[in-house]
């Protein structure tokens, strides 16, 4: 089942909120005014009127604005012939420059907007060429995946998977690229594009990652020096044969993946030995290192990012994934990756501020013969 996370829709409760909040400045209006007629002249109330246009100018219109600035004005004018108020025309005058300056100020937060939109609707289109939707199944294995930005306005990031069915089985890769924003989305695109291609013609995983490594130290190169920081990338590739009797792992310096069993403890699949980052393999001079475990029927991988690991509580503790992992039931999908969400968002004490991907496989359980 396919558990890609994004924002939640708010419900009714928010939405009147919401319609209030844009409401404030005519009721700040009509509340000024009210307190100005029913109290003495002395007191001056109406001054404060011009605060009304300004507020507006934070969320309605430019029309709205003026409007709501002329009708100000317009309540200041009663108030003064009322009270016989000469200052009053003061008071039109500040209200009058008030709401000119919050016209324009509505405007250029307008423009702010509209450009905003279409950076975010760039970002979500290159997004969605780094993480595809995969299906539920892929040879011997079902498929969870789970993605959040850190930053919710742009819902955009460097974490990166993806999953293919080739002669040699299900290959599939999860990795971070260092760095956030749409320069990191390019670094990531590079890797999962190569992967697409190498994934089928590679006949091991070593040479996978040699082809991962030099392809994305090819585009490293292409990039601007400012960029420098974003050009490696951690990731983990595995390989489940079509009998899923077993998964290769090649770690690449990414967080250890954790094996559920259906019947035992869930443990961290540590590498034997390291291996290298993409893009620093000829730097390290390492050789990049491939680990088998068993897997049999009914067993879970979960493959995530750093953002999963690292997320803090108050007291700077991280996350307790294993224990975490160790007290969920495994025999029901797709209630695993939607509690792991709701279980971060309040372990974490300041909000998840790392882009989070999860990728989770099961292997599928054979079905009982009929008798």
């Amino acid at each position: 089942m396919i558990a890609t996370k994004r924002a939640r829709s708010p419900g009714r409760g928010a939405d009147r909120q919401r319609d209030i909040a844009r409401l404030s400045p005519l009721l700040l209006a009509l509340a000024i005014g009210a307190v100005a007629l029913a109290t003495p002249d002395d007191f001056r109330i109406s001054r404060m009127l011009p605060v009304a246009p300004a507020l507006a100018a934070s969320m309605w219109s430019v029309a709205a604005t003026i409007a709501l600035g002329a009708g100000v004005a317009f309540v200041v004018v009663v108030i003064g012939l009322i009270y016989s108020d000469s200052s009053a025309w003061f008071t039109v005058a500040a209200v009058t420059a008030v709401t000119m300056a919050a016209a324009y100020s509505s405007h250029v937060r307008l423009v702010r907007e509209r450009t905003l939109r279409q950076v975010r609707s760039v970002a979500e289109a290159a997004q969605a060429v780094v993480l595809r939707p995969l299906p539920e199944r892929i040879g011997p294995l079902f498929v969870e995946t789970m993605y959040l930005a850190a930053a919710e306005e742009a819902r955009v990031g460097g974490d990166f998977y993806d999953a293919v069915d080739t002669p040699y089985g299900v290959r599939l890769v999860i990795g971070d690229v260092r760095g956030k924003g749409l320069s990191a989305v390019g670094v990531a695109g590079a890797v999962t594009n190569t992967f697409r291609d190498a994934a089928f013609n590679e006949p091991d995983l070593t040479r996978l990652a040699c082809r991962l490594d030099a392809n994305l130290v090819r585009y490293g190169a292409m990039l601007p020096s400012t960029d420098a920081s974003e050009r490696f990338a951690t990731a983990i590739l595995a390989q489940i044969p079509p009998d899923g009797s077993r998964v290769e792992l090649l770690n690449c310096g990414h967080p250890p993946p954790v094996l559920a069993p259906r019947e035992g403890r869930a443990r961290y699949v540590e590498p034997s030995a390291p291996s290298p980052p993409l893009t620093l393999r000829d730097l390290l001079d390492s050789p990049y290192v491939t680990d088998t475990v068993a897997l049999r029927p009914g067993d879970r991988l979960l493959f995530y990012t750093d953002g999963v690991s690292e997320t803090r509580d108050r007291t700077g503790r991280f996350f307790p994934l294993l224990q975490w992992v160790r007290a969920q039931d495994m025999d029901q999908p797709g209630a695993l990756l939607a509690g792991l969400h709701r279980d971060l968002a309040r372990y974490s004490a300041l909000g998840l501020d790392d882009d989070i991907a999860v990728l989770a496989v099961r292997r599928a359980v054979p079905a009982r013969p009929l008798r």
